[in-house]
């Protein structure tokens, strides 16, 4: 509190009729001790109660609401590196480490819209990034039963690569290969690109500069059998994992019920400070 020229200021003060209108309040440690420092002093200036809160409040509540700011969790973003990584890419995989929603594992975001795939540490950090091919038909779900069709009988329009959060494992195929089981009730995988039918050229697609090239596969996820090895393999090896696979016709809230992680900051410290002392409730 500022000193006053208690013989001029002060009793001007309290000489005019001021009616003042005092919302409620809450008080508690370091604020009340300092609320009854303010009326102790005003007592022995002659000085109301009510004019030691209003001197005190602003104090307080600019103390209270940067106390309730301290207390907001910080926003967390993932560190793509020099990757382009899309909006939605960014989007999911700053939300994935915020809300912690890989509860601690490996995680992986499969974006079909660029064709690409990003592995991820379970702090967050980027391990490594590839192309991927996948499912020929542009869609997000997959056809009811479709994981016990013969791959023969799926018909084109039923060759999507299925959107949405996955627990995933490694495992092996029934020629004893490893791969990485994404969705079982869908037959759906992360592999080493399939090259057994030249026509389809799956290797100099994955090369390819353009991801209309990349729409080639039965639904499932190839990435070049290097990168399988040395990342995807190792990532997953002796745990298990997340992979978010992106949505191309629907949006990543409406597929993972994701945020946007500045924006929850943001409403975060309203609530924070609108709970502040001399703030309505």
């Amino acid at each position: 509190m500022k000193t006053r020229n208690i013989n001029i200021e002060l009793k001007a003060v309290l000489a005019a009729p001021v009616t003042r209108r005092v919302r409620p309040m809450r008080w508690g440690g370091p604020a009340l001790a300092r609320l009854m420092w303010l009326a102790a002093l005003g007592a022995s200036w002659s000085v109301t109660p009510a004019l030691a809160l209003d001197e005190a409040a602003p104090q307080v509540v600019a103390l209270a609401a940067a106390t309730a700011a301290s207390a907001i969790q910080p926003v967390k973003r993932v560190n793509f590196e020099q990757e382009r990584a899309s909006e939605a890419a960014r989007h999911v995989a700053d939300w994935v480490i915020d809300a912690r929603d890989n509860r601690g594992l490996p995680f992986v975001i499969v974006d079909k819209v660029d064709a690409k795939v990003y592995v991820f540490y379970a702090d967050g950090r980027l391990r490594a990034t590839s192309p991927v091919l996948l499912g020929s038909a542009v869609g997000d779900d997959s056809v009811p039963g479709i994981g016990e069709k013969k791959l023969a009988d799926i018909r084109p329009e039923e060759r999507t690569t299925a959107a949405g959060r996955f627990v995933a494992d490694l495992d092996k195929n029934l020629h004893g290969k490893q791969m990485l089981w994404v969705d079982y009730a869908s037959s759906l995988s992360m592999h080493p690109v399939v090259t057994s039918k030249a026509a389809e050229r799956r290797a100099e697609r994955l090369a390819s500069s353009s991801t209309l090239d990349n729409r080639i596969s039965y639904g499932c996820i190839n990435v070049p059998a290097d990168f399988f090895k040395t990342v995807v393999s190792a990532a997953f090896t002796k745990t298990s994992g997340i992979v978010y696979v992106l949505p191309e016709t629907r949006s990543p809230q409406e597929v993972f019920g994701s945020y946007d992680v500045q924006e929850r900051v943001r409403l975060q410290a309203l609530k924070q400070i609108s709970l502040a002392p001399g703030q309505a409730n």
